[in-house]
């Protein structure tokens, strides 16, 4: 009897150690805390060209791949086609592709392109601290932030954009202020509305009058007076990663910006994601969470071999059937969760 409450007490003892030495100590628990969230999970993104006899001619398909950076990496990336590819990087921005040259019977025939990688995605959380310069800021140095200080397209620097970012950050010295009063304009200003017509071109000035828009038309707008006011500013695009799942269809591209901030480098901005979630107002202005996939930079894309005109945004894949934009392309992009370790933003 003895015995058994002996070997019972000593196994009791063994299990209370074993619990204890896998919680986490009062300096793990804070490294945890501090440490960024992430998701890492595999994407697949199709291109399907349909069978069409009745098309002659060359064609060209761009498939965008998506990018690296200090907040992403990919893996086993793996192009899978009937159909003979390059890869290659647009001339202004580094965007990486894969070009697609099918033969005449391909073509008849239709295709399939899938891209497939695992991508580790961390959540980027910014210090906002500048560094003011004596006698005020020269970007002259470095091409691209210069490239992020001049309009696009659908992006005027001048008008209405130059007019509401002089209003709005009136008496602000610190480019972080002055971002901080742009931001909180669009976001208490805009609303993220995707009906009728107009919405999703990033068109700066239709989203500065009608006020609406979904994520291209608020960030166009952001950068814009960003720009408009001295600060460097990008729009990046890639997939959201919906927070609750773990695995499935992604309907369609998310997009976001980031300002450059002289003493801190590149500061993560989420606009629409901001008015979709006002209690995270203040973490999306110097925060991305790892709910995204990211693939390119920049507005007004010019694509080696592309004859016609630059790309809005480059996030779908994109065709030219002699020289002309061919649009019969039917896509699909879906995920699924390898491991989850993400928390959600404060």
């Amino acid at each position: 009897m003895i015995r058994r409450l002996l070997c019972s007490l000593a196994l009791l003892l063994i299990a209370s150690a074993a619990l204890l030495s896998a919680r986490p100590n009062r300096h793990e628990k804070s490294a945890l805390a501090n440490s960024p969230a992430s998701r890492k999970l595999s994407f697949i993104y199709q291109v399907h060209v349909p069978a069409n006899k009745d098309v002659q001619g060359q064609l060209r398909l761009w498939v965008p791949l998506p990018r690296e950076d200090g907040y992403q990496k990919v893996e086993d990336l793996r192009i899978e086609s009937a159909v003979d590819h390059t890869r290659g990087q647009d001339a202004e921005y580094g965007n990486s592709y894969a070009l697609f040259r099918p033969t005449p019977e391909q073509l008849a025939s239709g295709f399939d392109v899938t891209v497939r990688f695992v991508v580790t995605r961390l959540e980027h959380k910014a210090q906002l601290i500048s560094v003011s310069a004596p006698g005020g800021t020269n970007y002259a140095s470095d091409p691209m932030l210069q490239r992020y200080l001049e309009p696009d397209k659908l992006v005027p620097l001048n008008g209405v954009i130059a007019e509401l970012a002089k209003e709005h950050t009136a008496g602000d010295t610190d480019p972080v202020v002055k971002a901080r009063h742009i931001y909180d304009y669009v976001v208490s200003t805009m609303k993220y509305d995707k009906s009728g017509e107009g919405w999703g071109r990033g068109d700066a000035v239709w989203a500065c009058s009608s006020k609406r828009g979904n994520c291209t038309d608020f960030h166009s707008l952001f950068i814009g007076m960003m720009r408009a006011s001295g600060i460097p500013a990008r729009f990046e695009i890639g997939f959201p990663l919906p927070e609750a799942k773990t695995g499935g269809d992604i309907p369609g591209y998310h997009c976001w910006a980031e300002f450059y901030l002289q003493g801190s480098g590149w500061i993560p901005v989420d606009a629409s994601e901001a008015f979709k979630n006002p209690e995270k107002r203040d973490y999306f202005f110097g925060g991305h969470d790892a709910n995204r996939v990211f693939f390119t930079y920049g507005r007004d894309i010019h694509l080696p071999e592309q004859q016609g005109d630059p790309l809005n945004y480059f996030i779908y894949p994109y065709a030219e059937l002699n020289g002309k934009p061919f649009t019969a392309l039917d896509k699909h992009f879906t995920f699924n969760d390898l491991a989850v370790s993400f928390a959600h933003a404060q």
